[in-house]
């Protein structure tokens, strides 16, 4: 059964260059160790509340998704991704986001389209 692993976290609009950096980055890493799919999508029409992610001024939402054969599949990747020698390029105090604010989580894939 296919599986996703899924994030949420807002981010600063002025960091928008840096983070897409960032995350062709991630998906290069992801992609090369197994994963299915990588993609993150940035906030463009949010005219409903965000429940738990409350947006401060100047912020957007970014939320993503890593999609894999199944969870099993996921933490071969995950294994993988840790021994990437392009993991070691991520400075964790410099990232584009409040990692705090951050939420994710696994899913299993319930429609395919």
């Amino acid at each position: 059964m296919p599986y996703a692993v899924c994030f949420v976290h807002p981010l600063p609009k002025k960091n928008l260059a840096a983070h897409r950096k960032m995350a062709r980055l991630n998906a290069k890493i992801w992609k090369r160790c197994g994963a299915l799919q990588y993609r993150e999508a940035v906030g463009d029409d949010l005219k409903a509340p965000w429940g738990g992610i409350k947006c401060k001024p100047g912020e957007t939402v970014v939320v993503g998704w890593v999609l894999y054969k199944s969870k099993a599949h996921r933490k071969q990747v995950n294994v993988k991704v840790e021994k990437d020698p392009l993991t070691a390029k991520f400075d964790m105090t410099k990232l584009t986001f409040d990692p705090k604010r951050m939420t994710y989580g696994g899913f299993k894939v319930l429609v395919a389209a």
